[in-house]
């Protein structure tokens, strides 16, 4: 009986372990980034704001203004999620005119064009993906038979950024749409990664950094206070101090995180 029991274990130990190395297919909506969990502390943001990863690749969700534009391809997603949770812990329904995006703020009220006809409708991000690289922002069914892509599958859209709903508010409404970011701007950040007297020095930094990851740029300030010049590097383009603090801890572990 107790070598049957150990067997047992064994066996579901060996079953266990083949499940998690089985590939995650994202190809066509099929995973979601795990819901965050609220009960854990946030500092400054939000759990669903902080940095995750999915199929090896590091998305971090960042700030936007209302105003702002951004252009890709759309896709959508509905039967195999419908009921399922989002990534901010709703229930997805795909009748309600809501879309995923891997890096806006939950909640964020996008306006969203479809290039090939004109087409607009109004959505409230509350889920991620879609986690293909040629493709911005996934659309409930809803939303994508009235911009008339449901056939073709996917489209080439704009996204336009019109506000913000409050948490917990899941009707859009035009009164419901701020025109600011209060609870949503954190700020740039950059990192000083250099501080030289002479400028040869900084300027090698700078060259030597610069572009790093391929979407931060390296600047070099000079500042003088009167006593002693000094010429320093940042490393720009930090969209969030967690962002920052995160690349930080695996890059320059003694640089100083300060806000743009």
């Amino acid at each position: 009986m107790f070598a049957k029991k150990i067997f047992l274990l064994v066996l579901i130990g060996l079953l266990i372990s083949a499940c998690s190395r089985r590939p995650i297919d994202r190809t066509s909506a099929s995973y979601r980034a795990p819901v965050a969990n609220s009960s854990k502390p946030s500092n400054l943001r939000h759990p669903t704001m902080r940095p995750y990863t999915v199929m090896g690749k590091r998305y971090y969700p960042s700030v936007v203004r209302v105003g702002e534009t951004f252009t890709g391809r759309a896709s959508w997603y509905g039967p195999n999620f419908h009921g399922k949770k989002t990534s901010n812990g709703e229930t997805y329904s795909m009748w309600q005119m809501t879309a995923a995006h891997k890096t806006l703020p939950m909640n964020t009220v996008v306006r969203v064009t479809n290039k090939s006809n004109g087409r607009s409708v109004i959505v409230r991000i509350n889920d991620r993906g879609p986690f293909v690289s040629t493709r911005i922002i996934d659309m409930s069914k809803k939303a994508a038979t009235e911009l008339d892509m449901v056939k073709t599958g996917t489209a080439p859209v704009r996204l336009e950024i019109l506000g913000f709903n409050k948490k917990g508010q899941t009707r859009i409404t035009k009164t419901s749409i701020q025109k600011d970011l209060k609870e949503k701007i954190i700020g740039k950040y950059a990192l000083q990664i250099g501080s030289f007297s002479k400028i040869e020095g900084a300027i090698s930094t700078q060259e030597r950094y610069n572009n790093a990851s391929g979407r931060y740029k390296t600047i070099i300030k000079d500042i003088d206070d009167g006593n002693k010049r000094l010429f320093k590097v940042f490393l720009t383009g930090f969209q969030g101090e967690e962002e920052a603090r995160d690349y930080k801890s695996k890059h320059f572990a003694s640089a100083f995180i300060v806000r743009e």
